[in-house]
């Protein structure tokens, strides 16, 4: 096993120049998503060619516990890279960002969990459809599960799953909200997905038909929520003290932010050189209304990098230092998170009405950003009004009691 950090300022060179090596790594593959980004579109799913490379290049060890082969980046760095990926395909960066974080949470379970996952492969991926639409039956040693989930990203590529569920106790009433972890042969994927924006995510439905799920492969998202997790004894680092609400909910907004970059990018070098044939002619570049709207999305896409990154690194200082992480910083990384998600939309929304009429054809850069950044924006770790109540109601000095922060 390699050996465990128990702060971050120990190795922080160490860690810098891993999510380098991965940032860089990424950048070569680009090219390559840039070719494959329609296709992916047409096929509902990205190409098993692109989840060999992004593993290869480390992407989906960013945030994995380094006993298990992980790096345990900076989750700065990770987003960093996240949003490199979707500004050439948002598809692909929504299923490295997704599948990528999952094994930070996978390091809260249990030590037995972990080797059952990472004991023989330690490039497996685990996706997840959080909505507590399961069922949970308390029984010997566990419980019995059966439920179907939607929205399950990149789910195809995985071989084990995290589901959101209830337990039911004996009036038939829900008594707690889990999280379980279930392997690929107890559980189906259903082929559903045909949708507006990010249709290369394949985010299929998921069945299961009461199968037993061994205690070991739970975990309370109440324990959760207070930053505890049984992993904690053998993952000790910082990055594992961080708040869900956090790293979850910032790995779906980062793909939006990233589309939107790379839509801002595309916007700029299709309409630089671009002659009006109406309007009175003349270089599009010249349009002081166009010059307006670029300064405009470019300072918004510039606000939500900033604000996630501090909150971030406001969260990691105080984890690497021991410290308690206080219910501010954490509503406020919320407040930031889905104002980051609604600056990005309106910044590509700024831009796709500018562009004119060849913004609508089907495919072309500007469009897709614009058709992936309303899909990544439903979400409902992007629920704008629902968040930024909770930062408004602690703010007021009233209780908050909510998973997503």
């Amino acid at each position: 096993m390699t050996p465990r950090h128990d702060t971050w300022t120990s190795h922080d060179t160490e860690v810098a120049t891993m999510g380098n090596e991965v940032l860089d790594s990424v950048r070569t593959l680009l090219p390559g998503l840039v070719e494959r980004a329609v296709a992916a579109d047409e096929a509902r799913r990205i190409p098993e060619r692109t989840v060999r490379e992004l593993t290869d290049a480390g992407v989906f060890r960013m945030l994995q516990p380094r006993r298990y082969g992980g790096l345990e980046s900076d989750p700065v760095d990770f987003y960093a890279v996240v949003r490199e990926i979707s500004a050439v395909c948002c598809s692909t960066g929504w299923v490295a960002s997704v599948l990528g974080v999952h094994p930070w949470q996978l390091g809260l379970f249990a030590e037995r969990a972990q080797d059952e996952v990472w004991g023989d492969d330690r490039d497996t991926l685990v996706s997840s459809a959080y909505a507590p639409v399961g069922r949970l039956t308390p029984v010997d040693g566990g419980y019995r599960l059966t439920g179907r989930w939607s929205f399950s990203s990149g789910c195809e590529h995985a071989e084990w799953v995290l589901l959101g569920a209830l337990v039911v106790g004996a009036q038939g009433r829900p008594v707690d909200f889990l999280t379980v972890l279930v392997p690929r042969p107890d559980y189906r994927i259903e082929d559903v997905w045909d949708v507006v924006g990010l249709r290369g995510t394949a985010s299929n439905d998921i069945l299961v038909d009461d199968t037993f799920v061994p205690a070991h492969r739970v975990i309370r998202n109440y324990e959760q929520a207070q930053l505890k997790g049984p992993g904690q004894k053998v993952n000790r680092g910082p990055l594992y003290r961080l708040p869900f609400g956090a790293i979850f909910t910032s790995a779906v907004t980062a793909p939006v932010i990233g589309a939107v970059s790379g839509g801002f990018e595309s916007y700029v070098s299709l309409m630089k050189e671009r002659v009006r044939l109406s309007m009175g002619g003349g270089r599009f570049a010249e349009d002081p209304f166009a010059q307006v709207a670029i300064a405009r999305a470019a300072s918004d896409i510039d606000a939500t990098v900033l604000q996630m990154d501090r909150n971030l690194r406001e969260l990691a200082e105080l984890a690497a230092n021991g410290r308690e992480i206080p219910m501010e910083l954490r509503l406020r990384t919320r407040r930031d998170q889905v104002r980051g998600t609604e600056r990005a939309v309106a910044a590509i929304d700024l831009l796709f009405k500018t562009a004119g009429g060849h913004s609508l054809r089907r495919g072309n850069p500007i469009e897709r950003a614009w058709r992936d950044a309303h899909a990544g924006s439903v979400h409902v770790a992007n629920d704008v009004e629902r968040a930024l109540a909770m930062y408004g109601r602690g703010v007021f000095g009233l209780a908050v009691e909510d998973n997503l922060v």
